[in-house]
């Protein structure tokens, strides 16, 4: 039974994710962990679900601490006093979709090995109810965003930059906006209403999602644009001329700051050649697509800093799980002293195209498997995900997403980059029929 995807348990609510699998999942967990704290973000299916988690996880004799509705890195931030942290969210994707996800007190997603622990006690229905009188307690803690505000305080600096943030009406809500202001920002809100439907805009912060942050910028003249998705463990920004920074671009500056002369810097497999070319001095390592693969990468390698391009920022001096809060008090302290759109210019350019294609997850194995047998002669491949080519132009990524019904195809060449992302593109469509 696989039930964990590349960012823990995910799907459509009622459908893939129910309350029955909840109810497993808190019974599976509370196995082996005495107490618990849960957090959701906004989502219209996000307390049905938590519910169902509390009673499985109380019903197998674990203590639960409720914080509401919270970001996930401040849900991860609280775990450190717990045996573990249930995060119910479904981070970047549309309203339908629900998930839970699953914190060590160090802050890091449970890893491969806990996962299939969980799956396994499912499987087999192997739960431990206890007797009646050795049910778990629930309370509540009211504190969890302020202790979470007060720890990104103690590292951070002061600021007096514009700032427009887009919270997307999910749980950054809750945190990001009294933040910049606490650090002394002025700071002009988006779709700061937490609304579990994201009525204005789709939940990832990608270019195509943010046209009315890049549009505020401008008319504000603001210094810097913020956007946070679902759950704010993923930041993306926008520059003072309202110019989208691409997830590569803000992995690359970020890491400048990050990473010393020998540092090591972890990042997955669909990274681009930016990162390499504008870190000369530091080894970049490249992991499995997923905040989870980076984070447990970046632990064994000792790595100074990590992330995604996706809008995942893991600095481990802070804690291990992707902090979209602290990424964005980070960021101000960086445009303090340079403008992005500065720092972005400082890149090397290289032409990318990303896109995806519908797949039945049923059909995704086969799928790649057809993949990887056409493209294996094209150049030198890695599989550690997906199949990646590495050519002598530039390189191509085919892999299957870990969260939705979907192939991904990235390609990034010095030229010619529509002929190679063209070609992969072909392959995977007749790999479909």
């Amino acid at each position: 039974m696989k039930l964990f995807g590349s960012s823990g348990i995910r799907g459509i609510t009622n459908k893939d994710v129910t309350v029955d699998l909840a109810l497993k999942v808190g019974l599976a967990l509370g196995r082996s962990n005495k107490k618990a704290v849960i957090g959701r973000d906004p989502r219209v299916a996000g307390e049905m679900i938590e519910h169902a988690i509390i009673s499985g996880l109380v019903s197998a004799g674990c203590d639960v601490v409720r914080v509401g509705v919270v970001t996930t890195p401040t849900l991860a931030y609280a775990a450190r006093n717990y045996d573990c942290g249930v995060m119910v969210t479904a981070s970047h994707n549309p309203s339908e979709y629900v998930g839970i996800k699953l914190w060590n007190p160090d802050g890091m997603a449970f890893d491969s090995t806990q996962q299939e622990e969980i799956e396994d006690i499912i499987e087999k229905e192997d739960f431990a109810p206890v007797k009646w009188n050795m049910v778990g307690n629930i309370t509540s803690y009211e504190n969890a965003v302020r202790d979470h505000m007060d720890m990104i305080r103690k590292n951070s600096s002061d600021s007096k930059l514009k700032v427009v943030v887009d919270c997307g009406s999910g749980a950054g809500c809750t945190i990001t906006p009294f933040l910049l202001r606490e650090i002394g920002c002025e700071v002009i809100t988006l779709n700061a209403q937490l609304d579990g439907h994201f009525p204005a805009r789709n939940p990832e912060p990608n270019d195509k999602n943010l046209g009315l942050l890049k549009k505020a910028v401008k008319e504000f003249e603001a210094d810097l644009g913020i956007a946070q998705d679902g759950d704010a463990d993923r930041m993306m920004a926008v520059d003072e001329n309202g110019v989208f920074i691409s997830g590569d671009e803000m992995l690359a500056i970020f890491a400048r700051y990050e990473c010393n002369e020998g540092s090591k810097l972890a990042v997955p497999v669909d990274t681009s050649m930016i990162v390499d070319d504008a870190l000369p001095g530091t080894e970049v390592i490249r992991t499995r697509v997923g905040d989870v693969y980076v984070a447990e990468k970046m632990k064994e390698i000792k790595a100074d800093f990590g992330g995604e391009p996706s809008g995942s920022w893991i600095f481990p001096r802070i804690s291990y799980c992707p902090d979209g809060i602290y990424a964005t008090a980070r960021l101000v302290e960086i445009v303090q002293e340079k403008r992005l759109g500065a720092l972005r210019d400082e890149l090397p350019e290289f032409p990318t195209l990303r896109d995806t294609i519908v797949c039945e997850d049923s059909r995704k194995a086969q799928v790649m498997e057809a993949v990887k047998s056409k493209m294996g002669t094209m150049g030198e491949v890695s599989d550690i995900d997906g199949v990646r080519v590495e050519m002598e132009n530039g390189w191509v990524l085919v892999r299957p997403s870990g969260t939705e019904p979907k192939i991904r195809i990235t390609a990034q060449a010095k030229d010619n980059i529509e002929e190679l992302y063209s070609m992969a593109e072909n392959i995977v469509k007749e790999s479909l029929k």
